[in-house]
């Protein structure tokens, strides 16, 4: 399987009023949901709205993103499925829960780190 980034830009949702946040809370936890049982779920969250820190190769931590920076991540999911058109299938359900278009991006495959999650799973 290979896993995909489903993303959205900070600022995407700001056209959703307030009062119904929770209703898009309600929908995008139940396409979490439907994945979970799917099988496909990784991981996901929406991103606290604040500047980023930027880590130097030497370890210096300035403030970020870098000012020609357009756009910035507001949310983001990651899913394990067989294909990219499964990918962009489960983008489209979280563009309908979260009302707001989606960016999907293949991650490389990194057959090593999948051994050390696999060890890991095995551990816990």
């Amino acid at each position: 399987m290979t896993r995909y980034l489903i993303s959205f830009d900070a600022g995407a949702m700001d056209h959703i009023p307030e009062e119904d946040m929770p209703d898009v809370a309600k929908a995008s936890h139940a396409v979490v949901q439907e994945a979970l049982n799917a099988g496909v779920w990784v991981f996901g969250g929406g991103l606290k709205s604040q500047r980023a820190s930027v880590v130097a190769t030497d370890g210096t931590v300035t403030d970020g993103p870098y000012p020609e920076t357009k756009e910035v991540i507001g949310g983001f999911s990651l899913v394990d499925v067989p294909s990219r058109e499964e990918a962009l299938a489960w983008a489209a359900k979280i563009a309908v829960a979260c009302r707001c278009a989606q960016e999907v991006w293949e991650l490389l495959p990194d057959p090593e780190q999948d051994a050390m999650l696999r060890q890991a799973d095995r551990r816990r």
